[in-house]
Parts: C-alpha cells; structure tokens; sequence
C-alpha cells in the first residue's frame, strides 16, 4: 500500500508541475542580418533589404529622383525607398548627418561645408548640373543696377549653401569684397515677404525661388553675373552604407539611370511631371528647362571644385575645423563603376 500511495502522490506532483516552455530564439534585426551577409560575402535579396530614408531637395535638380519614384524604377529595381522632401541641400544633408537619413541631395558647395563638421558621408554621383541655378534677385527702390552698387546693401542667402558660393564669387569677379555687404541669413521660404517689405535690398538664392520672387515682388529683377559657374547636384550616402549596402546603392543608380534615359527621350511627359510634383508654372519649366543637364557622373571637375570651395570657405572665414586631405576619400564610385564604368572618370 505504501509503494501505491507513493506513486500516486508522485504522479499528482507531476501532473501539478508547471511545463516546461523552451526559449524561442529572439529575431535579428534587418540590419543585423545583412551585416552577417555581407561578412560572409553573400548578396542579400532585395526582399531581405530595410527601407531606404533618402532626402531630396525639392529642386527640379532633383528631377530624375522624381521621375524614377513616380514611374515606380525603384520599385522595379526590388528597392524600398522612402523620399523625404525638404527644401534645399543643405536641410537634406542636415537631415543624413542626424540619421534622419540614410541619403540625401546637395550641391558640392554644401558638401564642402559639411566636410568641416564630419566625414560620416560620402559622394556616389552627380545626379544633374546647371550654370544658371542660383540668381540675385534685387528689389525696385535698392538703387542697385550693378554689383558695385552693393556695398553695404542688405543681402539675404543661405550661408553654406550654393547661392552663397554663387554670391561672394559674383561680388568678388566685379571687384566687390564680399565682407562689405551686410549679408543677412535668410530661409528661401521668407525671401519674398523680405524683399516686399523692404527689409532686403537684394537675395542670393537657387530655383524655382527667383521665378517665385519676381512673380511675388513687384519691380524686382534678376542681376546679371559675369561669372561662369557649373553648379552639380549630388546623391550623396550615410558612411554607414558603403561595403554593406552596396548592390542597393547600385539598384538605386539604375533607377536613376532609367531615370535619365527617359528625360532625354521624352522631354516633354519630363515637364509635366516636373510641374505637377513641384507644383511649378509651365512658364517657369519652359524657361529654366534649356540650363539643365541630366546626366549620372563622377569626374575630375567635381574634385577640383570640391577643392577650390574648401580654398575659399576657409580663405573668406567660413568655415572651422580641419577639411579632408584629400576629397577622393569622401567619394565612393564602386556602385557607379558597376551600373556605367563611362560615368566615373576619376583619377584614384
């Protein structure tokens, strides 16, 4: 009897015991596995890939980037790609240097300045260029018919940014030292209002804003400069990205590529598409249309102008800090040289 009421108190233990639950192993992250991939040399599928964050400058510079979202290039590339419009270059690399941001657009001048503070970016490619981009617009009454006549005047820009390089060059080729402005940082969004209510004599700034101010400013009008200067627009990538996000970033650059193709070929469906996304006049698209250039590029002007800017930001007392010894080491061209080896014409 003892050995039965043993064994029936052990079974009544058994059966009260809680069950044994197995620990499930905790997921890894996207970005942890595609770390592991690219450690052991495997192309991760596209599938496997994590979104893409690129900030694009509401600019018709931008045009490819536009076309290839809404013809749905990077989807057809296997890309997931979210766009974050902001206005000008100089918020979307703010944007990638917070991490807000895994990509973003910029003019070189933007990358210069951004060089000074971090190296955490580099440069996959020139998207688009233009040598009539950024314009001083001067209001009616500033008495200013000529660069000479703005010594002392009130003059807004975005400080870092391509206008402003445009600007100081501009005063600098007539013979103006550009410390003799009082020169006025100025968001684009406000230059208008500004120049109508007299508070700015005169505005260094990039399209669509000039066409914008003259609509906007009775009497005001473009000053014509003397200097030649080719402003390129750029796709530039978090640090982050390079070695381990690399077949993405050459997806990203097809699209674009496709992108391209199509502006060439079908200018005028370009167009639309232009003024419907930036919510643009056909009159302003027609006028500005001829002086851009829509073209994937790494070359040798864009290192000269890296270097040329980085001189004259640190010459005029603009920026701070060290700058890159050389600006080959902020450029990365492997992607590039993978989707069209004719675009890259780098010495390295």
């Amino acid at each position: 009897m003892d050995r039965v009421q043993t064994q029936r108190q052990a079974t009544k233990s058994a059966r009260r015991a809680p069950p044994v639950v197995k620990a499930r192993p905790r997921p890894c992250s996207p970005r942890a596995v595609l770390t592991l991939l690219a450690l052991i040399g495997v192309t991760p599928p596209a599938c496997a890939a994590e979104v893409l964050r690129l900030a694009v400058s509401t600019t018709p510079l931008c045009l490819p980037i536009y076309v290839a979202d809404k013809l749905n290039y990077f989807a057809d590339e296997g890309l997931q790609l979210q766009l974050q419009e902001v206005v000008g270059g100089y918020r979307a690399m703010q944007a990638l240097l917070e991490g807000q941001a895994d990509l973003a657009t910029a003019s070189e001048t933007v990358l210069v300045f951004n060089s000074f503070k971090s190296k955490q970016f580099v440069v996959l490619g020139g998207i688009a260029s233009s040598n009539t981009d950024s314009k001083l617009v001067v209001r009616a009454g500033a008495n200013i018919t000529q660069w000479q006549d703005l010594h002392s005047k009130r003059v807004g820009s975005v400080l870092g940014a391509a206008s402003h390089y445009f600007l100081d060059t501009s005063l600098l080729a007539a013979g103006v030292d550009p410390k003799a402005l009082n020169l006025i940082q100025a968001q684009p969004e406000r230059m208008a209002g500004l120049l109508k209510q007299g508070d700015l004599d005169a505005v260094a700034i990039w399209e669509p804003f000039p066409f914008r101010i003259l609509q906007a400013v009775p009497g005001s009008r473009v000053l014509p400069s003397r200097i030649s200067y080719r402003l390129s627009f750029n796709l530039v990538a978090s640090q982050a990205l390079k070695g381990l996000r690399d077949q993405d970033l050459a997806r990203l650059l097809k699209a674009l590529q496709r992108a391209e193709r199509f502006i060439a070929e079908k200018p005028v469906q370009a167009q639309a598409l232009l003024q419907e996304r930036l919510k643009l006049d056909k009159e302003f698209v027609d006028w500005i249309w001829p002086s851009y250039q829509y073209r994937l590029s790494l070359d040798q002007a864009l290192l000269s102008s890296l270097e040329a800017q980085a001189r004259w930001a640190q010459r005029e007392g603009h920026v701070s800090g060290e700058r890159p010894a050389n600006y080959l080491s902020l450029v990365y061209s492997k992607p590039l040289r993978q989707v069209e080896p004719a675009a890259v014409s780098l010495i390295e």
